[in-house]
């Protein structure tokens, strides 16, 4: 057997957004409205009756007509894959149409275009954060079983259509979130505290057995396709090594792994069941939901990475860390961003051996970077740039530790860096908090000439890609 010493000759690097977050153009050629024309503040701000003129997305960083000039500056950094998501209300605005949106399906045929045009394989996530507005409305989202056949004619849609452009893609983002932001993530229009456990996990089933599903579909239409699963990853620490704080902690994890155990193990998981039992859960299965799940597994977990939490038996003898979307406890050892969110290289290694330890199948990191102030300068040159070296040294100590994964045994397909180009956060909506490698000259007002700037990340990640992971 040989030893892998470092990431292989094919490894995917590239970057990463989604379609709500770049591409602006709402009203645009037929789009219908999504879920994120009517949060203004982020993922868990308030929801507006209609588009209102604070929300940054409407307009993002207008990808939509910039999209070329992007790309080619991906190509430049030596790009093998490019991360982005299919806007669903582009294909059908209102979610339950009978016939797609033609001018949608062909944006869309553009953008791959121009990826391959430069060697660039398209990464593409069926729903991102994106349900059409109009089956929140009408649906209350996944709660409805219905959204299963909604999400499937739209996936055999594109599956069809792009059937000769992409090769690899992602189910739903971050599926695990919708338990935690259950608008944002599900469609589901219910305010999370008047949702039952009940409504909450029988939307979550609908979304597994949706996802078994266009998995098999993809299959069907292209036996070379590559489909992945893809959570939020969160290592969890016990805050000490009491057993009951130990206990916290594989709880709080065993409640993400669920999702992964679903998505490649094709069936819930024990503990999950207990939960179940424990609190009068009972999961209604239609006929065949079970041989879906059971038989059409996903070929890969991908994931994204940003911060570690952690658990203790009594939290509220602890302070919780803020930024955390899944709540968690402050872990002490850990330095955080701006944004409250706790920085952990090593994290990223863990968390890399655990999925790879418990599934054996391919994994990919399709999400880690840093959200961060940046400040436009002049250089020497007279040339705009951003001297980001805490972003490099950011992505530089978690690919090291992505490397000693790969040494332990870990089989990692890629690596694509978030919001390789400065993009509305989806969790505060601001511009401010910046994670590309390039520059967009837009501010949190809505000013800005949206003029693109490379930063110094940007030499840097392109030296990394270049020397194949060994010049970090």
């Amino acid at each position: 057997m040989t030893k892998q010493t470092g990431f292989k000759d094919n490894f995917l690097w590239g970057g990463a957004v989604a379609a709500n977050q770049v591409e602006g153009a709402y009203d645009v050629d037929g789009k219908g409205l999504s879920v994120q024309d009517v949060t203004p503040d982020g993922a868990m701000g308030r929801i507006t009756d209609g588009p209102t003129e604070d929300n940054l997305k409407l307009q993002a960083i207008d990808f939509y007509h910039h999209y070329k000039e992007d790309i080619a500056l991906f190509a430049e950094m030596g790009y093998k894959v490019f991360r982005t998501s299919i806007a669903w209300s582009r294909i059908f605005p209102n979610g339950d149409d009978e016939e797609p949106n033609e001018a949608g399906l062909q944006f869309y045929d553009d953008v791959f275009d121009e990826c391959l045009k430069y060697g660039i394989e398209p990464l593409v996530t069926l729903s991102h954060y994106e349900t059409p507005l109009h089956l929140s409305e009408k649906y209350d989202g996944w709660k409805d079983r219905r959204m299963i056949g909604f999400f499937e004619k739209y996936a055999r849609t594109v599956f069809n259509r792009y059937k000769d452009k992409v090769k690899y893609w992602l189910t739903f983002n971050e599926i695990n979130s919708v338990l935690h932001m259950p608008f944002i993530s599900g469609g589901i229009k219910t305010p999370k505290e008047e949702l039952s456990d009940q409504e909450l996990y029988q939307a979550v089933h609908h979304e597994l057995v949706a996802s078994a599903s266009v998995t098999k579909i993809a299959h069907e239409i292209n036996p070379e396709f590559q489909v992945g699963c893809m959570v939020l990853a969160m290592p969890t620490y016990p805050i000490s090594s009491d057993p009951e704080d130990v206990l916290a902690a594989k709880d709080a994890e065993n409640t993400n792994y669920a999702f992964t155990d679903i998505h490649v193990r094709g069936q819930y998981p024990g503990h999950l069941l207990r939960f179940f039992a424990e609190n009068d859960i009972a999961i209604q299965f239609a006929e065949g939901d079970a041989a879906l799940l059971k038989n059409h597994t996903v070929d890969f977990i991908s994931f994204s990475y940003y911060m570690s939490v952690a658990a203790a038996a009594h939290p509220e003898n602890y302070s919780s860390g803020a930024g955390n979307v899944i709540g968690g406890i402050e872990n002490p050892h850990l330095e955080k961003s701006e944004w409250g969110w706790a920085i952990d290289p090593v994290g990223l290694r863990i968390v890399l051996n655990d999925f790879y330890d418990r599934y054996q199948v391919p994994l990919f990191i399709v999400e880690n970077g840093l959200g961060a102030k940046d400040q436009l300068i002049q250089n020497e040159n007279g040339q705009y740039t951003v001297e980001d070296d805490y972003r490099i040294d950011y992505m530089q100590q978690h690919l090291a530790q992505a490397k000693e994964a790969v040494k332990d045994g870990v089989d990692l397909m890629g690596y694509t860096a978030w919001g390789c180009i400065d993009l509305v956060s989806a969790s505060t909506a601001q511009m401010s908090k910046r994670y590309g490698f390039i520059y967009v000259d837009r501010n949190d007002d809505g000013s800005g000439s949206f003029n693109r700037y490379k930063k110094k990340s940007f030499n840097w990640y392109k030296k990394v890609i270049e020397t194949n992971g060994k010049n970090l």
